[in-house]
């Protein structure tokens, strides 16, 4: 299951929540805004003139990371969708039995990417992304291939090809995804005129699910793959729109020696207070509970006379 958590204290409450829209110019510094690096720092590099993320693909270094985390968990049962700016500057490519590797971005799950056995170059373990890959020509043509990869490494994609990143043009890249038909869809223009189409990416009746937590650059290692990338460029103005949060206007207070935690829930979710004294050991002190798309109470009806601290664990089944 993915975990979604709060911390509150016992008489006050702390509840910091990310927005349903995640929006980055790189107008100025991003790490001072959640943006983090893992992996081969030396890869991404803002720069502060022109106020936009220089980017190396280079698929002969550890899987690496631009990210940010969304404040969220996102299924296949969300709508969501996530727009940035791509421009290459230069790309080299090796291809071995005419196949190649990519460059991406786009959504993943922090733990699975970053964890020792993730690998992209391996159709069974890299699991939960929803990303903008592109294969350079390998002599069918450039593709671009949307890709959908569910919590079990199920894999739903589009190739979409001959179609290339011309070098030095910039891309505008919108990634759509709606619940009700379980469909990706992707638009793109080049320098503000018409490019593509591209060919959407539909979710089978066999596709589990998907738990996306983080908006990424990722620069994978190809780990002995058919082809390898170094590549250089550009990416801007991300906008990430979602879901709300799966806790939201969380109020908590003490009324006749009982902790009741009251907050607009939904759907989807499973959720449990728990409670510690040391934040070393976490304890439910309330049953699992299932989300109403409302407001949902949970209580302590055991508050202990010491002083204690309490979470809400919002968990995907």
């Amino acid at each position: 299951m993915t975990r979604w958590s709060l911390i509150l204290l016992s008489w006050v409450v702390v509840f910091l929540c990310e927005a349903a829209t995640l929006q980055e110019d790189f107008s100025s510094d991003p790490r001072t805004r959640g943006w983090q690096v893992s992996g081969d720092a030396s890869l991404f590099h803002w720069n502060s003139t022109n106020q936009d993320l220089e980017v190396t693909w280079n698929t002969e270094k550890t899987n690496s990371y631009f990210f940010h985390p969304l404040g969220n968990v996102l299924a296949k049962s969300d709508d969501f969708s996530v727009a940035f700016d791509l421009r290459l500057d230069d790309l080299n490519a090796t291809f071995v039995n005419g196949y190649a590797f990519e460059l991406s971005a786009g959504l993943l799950n922090r733990a699975d990417a970053t964890g020792t056995n993730f690998n992209r170059s391996n159709g069974t373990q890299s699991p939960n992304l929803v990303e903008f890959d592109y294969f350079p020509d390998t002599g069918f043509g450039a593709t671009i291939s949307p890709a959908v990869v569910s919590s079990n490494s199920q894999f739903a994609v589009s190739f979409t090809f001959p179609l290339s990143l011309t070098q030095g043009d910039w891309f505008h890249i919108v990634m759509t995804y709606t619940a009700s038909n379980q469909t990706l869809v992707t638009t793109m223009t080049r320098n503000g005129g018409v490019f593509g189409p591209i060919k959407e990416v539909a979710l089978d009746a066999s596709f589990s699910d998907i738990h996306v937590d983080t908006l990424a650059v990722s620069s994978y290692r190809d780990n002995d793959a058919d082809g390898s990338i170094l590549a250089h460029g550009l990416v801007d103005n991300f906008v990430v729109t979602m879901s709300d949060p799966p806790i939201q206007n969380l109020n908590g207070q003490l009324t006749n020696n009982v902790w009741q935690v009251e907050f607009i829930s939904r759907t989807n979710w499973l959720y449990t207070l728990e409670r510690t004294e040391d934040f070393q050991s976490w304890s439910a002190v309330s049953p699992q509970t299932g989300g109403v798309e409302g407001a949902l109470m949970l209580c302590d009806t055991n508050t202990p006379s010491v002083k204690s601290f309490y979470r809400v664990y919002g968990q995907r089944p």
